[in-house]
């Protein structure tokens, strides 16, 4: 079984930095694409970036986010990270870490990925 927890969150100035880690079990990183999504209150649950297994590590992100955030892996330590610099107060909302069950390419789609964490808060201040 899938096991996916999230760390990192918390409460960061508009224009600062903060990375969010997500420790997966043992071989998932390495063997799935992994994801981020994001989820504000009363909002939908929006894909944020993504990251593929094996060599090519293709990455893709939601425009919002593009050339801000980075997602990145450690497959030794099962983990996937999402570095977020310059954030914005429109960044604010639980932050989940995924991963899919498709072989190849990269969903930005929920309904692409199969295990989920339990989610991470960040709140971006003004």
């Amino acid at each position: 079984q899938v096991q996916l927890v999230e760390s990192g969150g918390g409460l960061v100035q508009a224009g600062g930095s903060l990375r969010l880690s997500c420790t997966a079990s043992e071989g998932t990183v390495s063997a799935h694409t992994m994801g981020w999504f994001r989820q504000a209150p009363g909002k939908d649950r929006d894909f944020v970036a993504a990251l593929t297994w094996g060599e090519d590590r293709f990455t893709t992100y939601a425009d919002s986010v593009k050339g801000r955030f980075a997602i990145s892996r450690d497959d030794g330590k099962n983990t996937v990270y999402l570095q977020m610099n310059n954030v914005k107060p429109d960044d604010t909302a639980a932050y989940y870490c995924a991963a899919s069950w498709i072989r190849g390419g990269a969903p930005r789609t929920a309904n692409g990925y199969a295990y989920w964490g339990q989610g991470t808060q960040v709140t971006v201040s003004p």
